[in-house]
């Protein structure tokens, strides 16, 4: 009996894809070196797997087998200086397109959204990304509280230094105010106790009689 029909489409679950891709690649891989050898061919593979590996296999020297293929199709020379610099930011801006696309997926992820291609590992690993940044942002929230009641308190004993001046200030007023209202007390009793000498002495005089 021969195998069914393989439906060719993107295979949705992260783990069955990787093993898929193992498996065709090193199948392509050895069919391209078996044929190198049986027909004598110059043969040069080059695959990049999702994440950006590469993998490669050159019956001859790469880069001149490369070279040859850009020549016959009329490609530039990729020994030009000129196109090596373009050459490097093209592969820059589609490094960073991959990188942006990862950063985007994995923010996706850590909100929850397009989880339903996650196998378990994945999931797993989620959970334990997801753990470690809620224990962060606690931990954060903890620093933040802390701070602000040590503030507090720090502002707490200052109102009750300031308070406590205050009163003082107050005390020693009133008692600056009282030793006033004594010695005018005392001065003028001394005063009325003089006026009365002096009146029984004139009232002495003037009748004769003793005090």
């Amino acid at each position: 009996m021969g195998r069914g029909k393989v439906e060719l489409k993107r295979i949705e679950n992260p783990t069955n894809r990787q093993v898929t891709f193992s498996k065709r690649r090193n199948g392509l891989l050895k069919k391209a070196f078996e044929l190198s050898i049986l027909c004598d061919a110059e043969v040069a593979l080059l695959i990049f797997s999702s994440s950006g590996k590469v993998y490669q296999f050159a019956s001859h020297d790469m880069d001149r087998t490369v070279a040859k293929y850009r020549r016959e199709v009329g490609l530039p020379d990729s020994s030009n200086p000129q196109f090596r610099t373009r050459e490097f930011w093209r592969s820059e801006i589609d490094e960073l397109k991959r990188s942006i696309n990862t950063s985007e997926a994995r923010l996706k992820h850590l909100s929850g959204e397009d989880i339903l291609a996650l196998g378990m590992r994945d999931l797993k690993q989620l959970e334990r990304q997801l753990k470690i940044g809620v224990e962060r942002v606690r931990s954060r929230k903890r620093r933040i509280v802390s701070d602000h009641a040590t503030l507090l308190k720090r502002r707490h004993k200052q109102l009750q230094e300031e308070n406590s001046r205050l009163h003082k200030r107050v005390k020693l007023k009133e008692l600056q105010d009282g030793n006033i209202s004594s010695g005018l007390v005392g001065e003028n009793a001394c005063t009325m106790f003089h006026q009365r000498i002096v009146h029984e002495e004139d009232f002495h005089n003037e009748t004769g009689l003793p005090l």
